[in-house]
């Protein structure tokens, strides 16, 4: 590129800059102007409110003028907020203002230059120096070459004739090179980006977004989104940057606060937590299944990650386990459901001091005496108010008791002040006050009575759990006796854990769907729009359920079929499964075979590991083999660990040295601090992400990536279950710039497929 474009693209560059300062100033005036707003009201308020209690008309004059200087402090606070907002995006504009530009005609029109950075930005009132990524214009930069390119607009679709693309990359408002292509993103500037080395918090790719990328972050019209990715393809980033636009798109009618985020663990929503706020977009809501499940089941401890990934499970166990996980599973919980409504329902006594008040028997004929028109919602909030006039009749009864009055005149005049509470104290006579007080003494103590009927108590979910497991065999037509009798045994290991108030992952799905049919769980109807990564790793019961939890979102889901380390699902079962459970022209896949994050060496590498890697393609990002070397004792594998960070830090690569159990990983950190090695061990999911070398068993470093990656011992006693192939793929392919594997005595057969030119053997 020529020096005087470049120097003509930085003249313009350093005068968008200095229109950005001033804005910043005006901003930075209202801010302080608002918060002086603000402070004048609060002081206003304080010193002229008058009370006016007397007459009706005082009382609402009094809180029509609390209203208004609410209304106005909420009208600054929002200036305030709008400003504060506004700063942050120039702060990164004053730093990055752009990082493309693309000239085009409309039909009939003229020449006309549009510069795209992280947000917009106009001197005067149309005038836009910077377009934000997200705007329709843009995507003409992520979707298209030079000629007729068509992009999507509120008012529908135009076309438009692109007769320029140019790229910049920018540090610190200095453009350091410039350079015209017909392609979406050069692959100059996807090389620049993806040499960097990998922080503890991800980056956002707004500058590098691929055609198939913008295809996942502009969808508005699908049900559900299904992006399958290979390991590194940015199908994560362009997740993310697609909130950033709905956000953008739908300013107004959608918040993040109804969006949420389900992801593989806590690691990974610190690494994450940066993208959004950096796009100038508060955060969603972000948790794992986990959470949610164990949020929503808070008296009993529900199977962890590590717990998951290290269970050892018979095959039988296995199969009971594909069994629960299964959409016929949960179509036999909703036929279940519809049983209920005419039998079957298990409730418990309401007790009130260790004796007997309603008995279970006599709430079970409450609740089948509705006729069969009332389904379970129904049944179970007409089963609620019926005892709950029971409670009243019975209040009435027992304030006529002799104990009672004795309880009221033995009162103390604080316990007598609390039993008249608001009332006025003008009784005609002293029988009719006395009748009052007892009935409140009565009432105040039957008040657990009555929160344990609102809160249905009464309903007894882990005996129609365990009924539910003895009725699903039925259900779903299971005969093999073998499997009947592995499953009766799995009943008894449910009731067990029940009672120590565990329960393992399979089982909270099922329990939370029946709890849900049995209350009538409406959902929760303001999510508009779920988002799940690692897909692979839900189970079909789970996304039905998800489903029904969230019954007006639109779904995005996302994952990489090659990474299915907890369901080892394939990729046609999964969408087969899914399509289920969305109308089949409410679906749109987008797969994404390209990866980035890893050099052609190390794809190449990694992806002979799967049975169907051919369908991974590497970016031409060049770096060195990856290594094997098997070694005959331990100690010698340490030493080749610490040999190799000490090269790694030389080249200041971020290391992470992954493992298959925590177990594992706890004793080689071991070791390698006593030898005076600095390294962190992430041992839980809500650790936070340390800078530096770390070492991390293989189920918590779903997601994430490091400049390079030590494999501990791949050996063939470590990794020999056809079923572990998946595993192997995902640690590997964490790996950016350098990948070492090391192993004992034998290297993994899972290796077998890889190409020996493909790797150093030392």
């Amino acid at each position: 590129m020529s020096s005087d474009i470049k120097a003509s693209e930085q003249q313009r560059m350093d005068n968008v800059v200095d229109k950005i300062k001033i804005a910043q100033e005006k901003y930075q005036k209202d801010i302080s102007s608002a918060k002086q707003d603000s402070q004048a009201i609060r002081d206003d308020f304080s010193n002229n409110l008058r009370i006016k209690t007397e007459s009706y008309s005082g009382i609402f004059e009094t809180a029509m003028t609390v209203r208004q200087q609410q209304q106005l402090l909420q009208e600054r606070e929002n200036n305030w907020k709008q400003a504060t907002r506004r700063l942050d995006v120039l702060a990164k504009l004053e730093k990055k203002p752009y990082f493309a530009r693309i000239d085009f005609k409309e039909k009939g029109e003229h020449r006309e230059s549009v510069y795209i950075g992280l947000g917009s930005f106009s001197d005067r009132p149309d005038n836009f120096l910077i377009y934000d990524w997200r705007a329709p214009i843009s995507s003409v930069y992520y979707d298209g070459g030079l000629g007729n390119v068509a992009y999507e607009t509120p008012d529908g679709t135009q076309t438009v004739d692109v007769l320029l693309k140019r790229q910049f990359l920018v540090e610190n408002a200095t453009i350091q090179t410039v350079f015209d292509t017909d392609e979406a993103v050069g692959d100059q500037m996807l090389l620049d980006v993806l040499d960097d080395s990998s922080d503890t918090k991800m980056k956002s790719i707004v500058t590098t977004i691929q055609k198939e990328q913008n295809q996942i972050i502009r969808e508005t019209k699908a049900q559900l989104l299904f992006v399958q990715g290979a390991a590194g393809s940015g199908k994560t980033s362009a997740v993310l940057q697609r909130i950033a636009y709905l956000l953008y798109r739908f300013r107004g009618n959608l918040t993040s606060s109804q969006v949420i985020l389900f992801s593989p663990n806590q690691l990974f929503n610190d690494y994450v937590d940066q993208v959004l706020p950096d796009l100038g977009e508060q955060n969603m809501i972000q948790m794992t299944y986990y959470q949610y499940a164990q949020r929503r089941l808070p008296k009993l401890k529900v199977e962890t990650l590590q717990e998951r990934f290290e269970r050892i499970k018979s095959e039988e166990e296995k199969k009971i386990q594909s069994i629960k996980d299964s959409l016929r599973f949960f179509n036999a919980t909703t036929v279940y459901g519809n049983f209920l409504e005419r039998r079957g329902m298990r409730f418990k006594d309401i007790r009130f001091r260790g004796e007997v008040f309603f008995e279970k028997e006599h709430i079970e004929d409450i609740y089948y005496s509705f006729n069969e028109n009332y389904h379970l919602r129904n049944r179970l909030e007409a089963t609620k108010e019926r005892l709950l006039k029971q409670l009243g009749r019975r209040v009435d009864k027992e304030s006529k008791k002799e104990w009672v009055e004795k309880a009221v005149q033995e009162s103390s005049p604080e316990e007598l002040a609390k039993l008249y509470g608001d009332r006025a104290r003008d009784f005609g006579d002293g029988d009719a006050e006395l009748c009052f007080l007892a009935r409140r003494y009565v009432t105040q103590q039957y008040r657990q009575i009555q929160r344990d009927i609102q809160h249905n108590r009464f309903l007894n979910i882990n005996a129609q759990y365990v009924h539910f497991l003895t009725s699903a065999p039925e259900l779903m037509n299971i005969t093999d006796k073998q499997l009947l009798a592995k499953w009766q045994s799995g009943i008894e290991n449910v009731i067990m854990m029940l009672k120590s108030k565990r329960m393992l992952m399979e089982d909270v799905s099922p329990y939370l769907y029946l709890y849900d049919l049995i209350t009538g769980k409406r959902g929760e109807l303001d999510i508009r729009h779920v988002f799940i990564d690692e897909i692979q790793d839900y189970t079909p019961y789970q996304l039905a359920c998800l489903k029904t939890s969230f019954p007006r979102a639109r779904f995005t889901v996302l994952g990489d079929l090659n990474q299915a380390i907890f369901t080892k699902k394939e990729s046609y079962t999964l969408l087969e499964e899914l399509s289920k459970l969305f109308p089949k022209d409410g679906i749109k896949v987008v797969q994404l075979t390209k990866s980035y994050r890893s050099t052609k060496q190390i794809t190449d590498f990694t992806k002979q590991v799967l049975l169907s890697g051919a369908s991974v393609e590497a970016f031409e990002r060049k770096g060195e083999l990856p290594r094997v070397q098997v070694f005959d004792e331990e100690d010698k594998m340490t030493e080749k660990v610490e040999q190799q960070l000490r090269e790694n830090d030389k080249a200041s690569f971020t290391t992470a040295i992954i493992g298959k159990t925590l177990a594992e990983c706890q004793r080689l950190t071991l070791k390698l601090q006593e030898q005076g090695v600095k390294v962190t061990l992430i041992k839980t999911e809500n650790q936070r992400l340390a800078a530096g070398n770390i070492v991390v068993p293989a189920f918590l470093a779903k997601g994430l990536e490091f400049d390079a990656v030590i494999m501990w011992d791949a050996s063939a006693v470590n990794y020999h279950e056809e079923d572990e192939r998946q595993l192997v793929y995902t640690i590997c392919s964490r790996a950016m710039h350098r990948l070492d594997v090391i192993a004992r005595t034998k290297l993994s057969p899972l290796f077998e497929r890889v190409n020996k030119d493909s790797y150093q053997l030392d």
